[in-house]
């Protein structure tokens, strides 16, 4: 993926838009797409899905998916200013729903538009657990996956037209492909489901964000444990675009390795 990514990057090296690079992982992504136009496109599809949406009745468990998702969102702006990057603080708009839906899900649109199902709280037992789902939508957003997937197709799609006649009309050629990213109704839901290596950064980012938001990330590996238990049948690795859950467990482990030996490096 890395090399394809590099390959495209020096192909499409002429564009406005054309690479850049995920916070704390640092691995190169195609952008052929703007921020401003990933935002642009994603919310109209958004506002259209929660008018559709029925809102949760729990008073308490919306509050709780607010109050957690928050405390994960000021953690990450935190992280950006010491970063260098508060400029990208402004792409950011956060918004935490509890939906009434029956599937065990959560999903984000660019720009911090989360969403979070209700059959999912019933497998959540602790704010640090939920803090491992929305610090892992809370990475899709920062690592601008979305922007990239949408990058993706528009090469996929247009091919070498997008260094010539295709960027003329480049608006129209996004929401086409907005249409097919987020369009309701699409194969999967509300959005189509990130790559096994969107998925697995995520995670990586969302444990680092919940550590410095106050969370224990330990939880995670007994929290993917209870949703491998509850998902029945399994697909393989090979053929998911997510990793298998004991791939993603296995990752997470490591993870956990590496956050707690730079916690214990900075209290030095």
């Amino acid at each position: 993926m890395k090399s394809r990514n590099f390959i495209l990057c020096a192909a499409f090296s002429a564009l406005i838009s054309s690479c850049g690079s995920v916070p704390l992982t640092g691995r190169r992504q195609l952008m052929l797409v703007s921020d401003s136009e990933v935002l642009s496109s994603s919310l109209t599809q958004y506002n259209d899905y929660i008018k559709s949406a029925t809102k949760s009745n729990s008073a308490s468990q919306t509050a709780t998916v607010r109050r957690v998702g928050k405390k994960i969102a000021a953690a990450t702006e935190q992280y950006l200013r010491q970063s260098g990057m508060a400029s990208e603080i402004k792409n950011y708009s956060w918004e935490f729903n509890l939906v009434k839906d029956k599937q065990v899900n959560a999903f984000c649109m660019p720009g911090g538009k989360i969403v979070v199902y209700e059959g999912l709280m019933k497998l959540v037992s602790s704010d640090d657990e939920l803090a491992v789902v929305l610090g892992h939508e809370v990475a899709h957003a920062v690592a601008k996956h979305s922007n990239e997937r949408m990058s993706q197709q528009v090469a996929a799609q247009y091919g070498s037209q997008i260094l010539s006649t295709a960027l003329s009309d480049k608006s129209t050629i996004v929401k086409n492909i907005a249409g097919t990213v987020y369009g309701i109704g699409a194969q999967y839901g509300v959005m189509l489901p990130f790559s096994r290596t969107h998925e697995l950064e995520a995670d990586y980012m969302g444990l680092i964000f919940i550590t410095m938001a106050g969370y224990n990330p330990d939880v995670a590996i007994t929290f993917w444990q209870k949703m491998s238990a509850n998902s029945g049948g399994k697909i393989p690795e090979i053929m998911s675009t997510h990793p298998s859950d004991e791939h993603r467990i296995a990752q997470i482990r490591k993870a956990l390795v590496e956050i707690k030996a730079t916690q214990k490096k900075n209290k030095k």
